[in-house]
């Protein structure tokens, strides 16, 4: 299948194009920086995706992961080049799934304002996009991840102290692989068949943990 990544140079979006690959797919990657990894069916382009946008034809499994934290551009950035890159490549014949990286912070509005409003947006849109992308038998679904190792948390990662406030918020005492997404996402975008509309939370059991006092 042709495959279709943003924000594919690290993190999540790096993990899923070499699960991709690994399932022997062709991967297109777009980000605003280049990438280390190479591989023959592998092809990384230079794109912003508030810019324009090239032309490419037939694209299998579109995977909206490209997304910032913080900025002017938040909005703009996680939602409406998100929505942008949707409309360009998911509405066609070819179209098997499309996938969205959202946040638990969409559910629980436990982050950054903007942010959060973003990923509440892109979980709407989603289902909006599963209703018309039902005419092409293909699905549409979102990934709410909690805290995951990504280069992006480096500066939780990095401080002993805060990483361990971080993980006693969650039932399991632990973060989530960019891997583990990885892998949820091809099941979603690959395996699955009959799940379309639905936001999966994986957040380690975040949102459950509470003091039950009576």
């Amino acid at each position: 299948m042709k495959i279709l990544i943003t924000g594919a140079s690290r993190g999540i979006g790096l993990a899923c194009v070499k699960k991709y690959i690994e399932m022997g797919h062709e991967v297109i990657g777009f980000d605003v920086t280049d990438s280390e990894f190479k591989a023959p069916t592998y092809t990384h382009m230079l794109v912003d995706i508030k810019g324009q946008l090239p032309d490419i034809d037939g694209v299998e499994v579109l995977i909206n992961n490209a997304g910032i934290q913080e900025g002017t551009d938040v909005i703009e950035t996680n939602l409406s080049a998100t929505i942008a890159v949707t409309e360009k490549y998911a509405f066609q014949d070819k179209i098997h799934s499309v996938l969205f990286m959202a946040s638990s912070s969409a559910s629980n509005g436990a982050e950054f304002p903007e942010y959060a409003a973003s990923k509440g947006g892109v979980v709407t849109y989603m289902k909006n996009a599963a209703l018309r992308l039902a005419k092409f038998g293909a699905t549409s679904n979102s990934i709410s991840a909690g805290g995951v190792y990504t280069p992006l948390n480096a500066h939780i990662m990095d401080d002993p102290n805060l990483m361990e406030q971080c993980l006693d918020e969650t039932l399991l005492h632990r973060w989530a692989q960019a891997e583990e997404i990885a892998d949820f996402t091809y099941f979603l975008t690959n395996v699955n068949k009959s799940m379309t509309g639905q936001d999966l939370l994986i957040d380690n059991g975040e949102q459950l943990r509470s003091k039950f006092i009576w």
